[in-house]
């Protein structure tokens, strides 16, 4: 019996972000910023450019979403998978964009909201200091590798959310306050603050339900972004060694970004191809069902010999399953169609010693077979459902 599984979705940051009055004073030192007001936060401008546009991107996504039905709350994993959410099964079943997709979608408004404020906060800060090719270019290989490492850490998790990013824009940020790119008065009270913001969602991240396989790998490849990008500025003027550390940075990601998904096992996907072989290895077998009561019973039995091979490779291919590392829920789920396969063999067993000798002293037995048949049907649907 083919069965769908339905993961809970993990969010990339789900908590409180800094408070900005104090921090943002503290920062002012460091650069000007053209923000004044609520709609100015949404304007591209001068030193403030992609932040604004990330901001709409995610925002207008998650409106989409909503406008298709999507709910605001709490998404399906269904609807998020659709939209693009980074999830094992189908990421390396060859739409490795998903490790860039699933970073502009949100698992519902309370997500979005907390998110884009952190992106808001941190893109004051940080775009004017970077500027807008250095800030957008360490935006998506943060967002990039930690999506990858989601991929690699989680088997059966979906994963959606700007954080992984934002924790990457964190972490060139904490790189940038260990150098005297920003001013000393200012280094202090904001390595704190951020690095409490951190702290904080690190572990708030440990809770279920929170993707921090994601915030960290985010995190770490912000500080490794952050410090390959001090030497450029440093030297403001030098095009040449600004384009050439972002290209650097955007090559070496994607490089690891290849390797890892490329040599990723994908034991679901592998599952799932499996369970279609099942089912029309069961739709075959089942054909005997469909035989009329004007069937010759040499016609009949032929088929039911054929029926107990197609139930004996069917038991075959569950266990060649067993060297697949599979959730739990499949685990359960393989060995409840190995009953089921048992259960089939018995009855056609039985059934061919009924057509056989033209005797209906089979029958009770029969009716006692497709009982147990059903109730593991019904097993198979509880398990398929989550319930």
């Amino acid at each position: 019996m083919s069965t769908d599984q339905h993961p809970q979705p993990a969010e990339q940051n789900d908590s409180p972000s800094p408070t900005p009055e104090k921090e943002q004073q503290a920062a002012a030192p460091v650069k000007t910023n053209p923000v004044n007001d609520f709609i100015s936060l949404f304007k591209p401008a001068e030193g403030y450019f992609f932040t604004p546009v990330l901001l709409i991107l995610n925002i207008l996504v998650f409106v989409l979403m909503a406008v298709t039905g999507v709910s605001i709350l709490d998404p399906d994993g269904a609807s998020l998978v659709k939209w693009g959410a980074n999830f094992r099964p189908v990421t390396l079943d060859g739409e490795w964009w998903r490790l860039i997709t699933c970073c502009f979608l949100h698992i519902g408004i309370i997500h979005l909201l907390m998110n884009m404020y952190a992106l808001m906060y941190i893109g004051v800060l940080l775009e004017p200091l970077l500027g807008k090719t250095r800030f957008i270019v360490a935006y998506l290989l943060a967002g990039l590798l930690a999506s990858l490492t989601s991929l690699w850490w989680h088997d059966f998790t979906i994963s959606a959310g700007a954080s992984g990013a934002i924790f990457g824009m964190y972490g060139v940020f904490l790189a940038l306050l260990t150098t005297n790119l920003i001013e000393k008065s200012a280094r202090t009270s904001l390595l704190s603050s951020i690095g409490l913001f951190v702290g904080y969602n690190l572990l708030y991240g440990l809770k279920g339900g929170i993707d921090n396989a994601a915030h960290i790998g985010g995190l770490v490849s912000g500080l490794v972004i952050g410090y390959a990008l001090i030497p450029s500025l440093k030297n403001p003027g030098n095009n040449k060694l600004t384009n050439g550390t972002l290209s650097g940075l955007t090559v070496f990601a994607l490089a690891v970004s290849f390797f890892v998904y490329t040599k990723l096992p994908n034991d679901i996907s592998l599952y799932d191809k499996k369970i279609v072989t099942f089912t029309e290895l069961e739709s075959k077998a089942l054909n005997v069902y469909s035989m009329g009561p004007d069937t010759p019973s040499d016609t009949l039995l032929t088929a039911i010999n054929k029926g107990l091979g197609y139930w004996a490779d069917n038991i075959k291919l569950l266990e060649s399953m067993n060297t697949l590392k599979l959730p739990a829920t499949l685990q359960q789920q393989n060995q409840v169609l190995k009953e089921y396969c048992n259960l089939r063999i018995r009855s056609y067993d039985m059934l061919y010693k009924a057509v056989s000798k033209n005797s209906e002293q089979y029958s009770d037995s029969l009716e006692i077979l497709n009982a147990d048949i059903e109730k593991k049907v019904s097993e198979l649907v509880k398990l398929r459902d989550g319930k």
